[in-house]
């Protein structure tokens, strides 16, 4: 079992920065593939990154395409995800998941709140 806390939300005005960060304990996370989603309110949760066991492929949402990064630091056991140049319709719950390959989410965090004030 892998269990994920978020961090690092909170309230930014547009154009501001934030990370997220996502700590795991449980099992190392060099064996996952790392992911962040996002929910905002009345919406389906949508894809905004992934990264490889090593970090050596990415993928980030077209939405979020040059604004946000995604990282990880397996020695510290823990995924990031950096935003810059928020908008306001950046505003969600922000959860990070992993999974043994791509495209497969075994575990869960609870969330953390971002939102951008226009």
């Amino acid at each position: 079992q892998v269990q994920l806390v978020e961090s690092g939300g909170g309230l930014v005005q547009a154009g501001g920065s934030l990370r997220l960060s996502c700590a795991a304990s449980g099992r190392a996370i060099s064996s996952y593939y790392g992911n962040w989603f996002r929910q905002a309110p009345g919406k389906e949760r949508e894809f905004v990154a992934a990264i490889s066991w090593a970090g050596t492929n990415r993928n980030i949402a077209d939405s979020v395409k040059g604004r946000f990064t995604i990282s990880r630091d397996n020695a510290k056991n823990t995924l990031y995800l950096q935003m810059n140049s928020l908008k306001a319709e950046d505003t969600a719950v922000y959860y990070c998941a992993m999974g043994r390959t791509g495209r497969v989410y075994e575990y869960w965090g609870q969330g953390t709140q971002v939102t951008v004030s226009s």
